[in-house]
């Protein structure tokens, strides 16, 4: 069942920056939204992962990988709960090169398919910008995204700017490419 945003409460948001912090329970749910997600067409689907259909089990290492990456400077997994269910998350890492270190990239920005549409995207955009700046010291932020699926309209009403596309970077299937799209947020 779909709720719409006037049926949402507003998101509770939890950080976690250890992996240590993030217990089983919640790594079973961002396995299995994960798998939803990407089973729906969404964009992000783990390295290592067959192509759809997932499975959480499909997608349990690749939360594991994350959680493991975990560290309050460098690397934050930001989670949107509705009543104590998950209805959203991303990850939002800071550059390692010293070059870069001012930057941070936003990844794996997802929102459960129960809470599609009812404004869980836009508050985890609107969170993750305030972590960057003040908590993470970061300037700058950016993200990749598929073309063909209308993101850079949620991310430009975001605030984000199309700066670049890679064209056909992405196969889906044989005389399915779509362009990669750059995008970037000032902070």
């Amino acid at each position: 069942m779909r709720v719409t945003a006037s049926e949402v409460a507003a998101p509770a948001f939890t950080q976690f920056t250890r992996s240590s912090e993030l217990p089983s329970s919640m790594r079973r749910e961002l396995a299995a939204c994960w798998a939803a997600v990407v089973n729906a067409g969404g964009a992000v689907i783990p390295a290592d992962c067959p192509l759809p259909p997932l499975t959480s089990a499909h997608t349990a290492a690749a939360v594991d990988r994350i959680a493991g990456e975990l560290a309050p400077e460098h690397c934050r997994l930001v989670v949107a709960t509705v009543e104590g269910t998950l209805a959203g998350w991303l990850l939002v890492r800071r550059e390692a090169h010293p070059l870069e270190a001012h930057c941070g990239t936003v990844n794996h920005v997802q929102t459960d398919m129960r809470f599609r549409g009812s404004g869980v995207g836009a508050a985890l955009m609107r969170r993750v910008r305030r972590i960057a700046r003040e908590e993470m010291g970061l300037e700058r932020l950016k993200l990749t995204v598929r073309s063909g699926l209308g993101l850079e309209v949620f991310y430009g009403k975001a605030g984000w700017t199309e700066v670049g596309r890679w064209p056909g970077a992405l196969r889906l299937a044989p005389g399915d490419d779509r362009d990669e799209i750059l995008m970037s947020l000032a902070l």
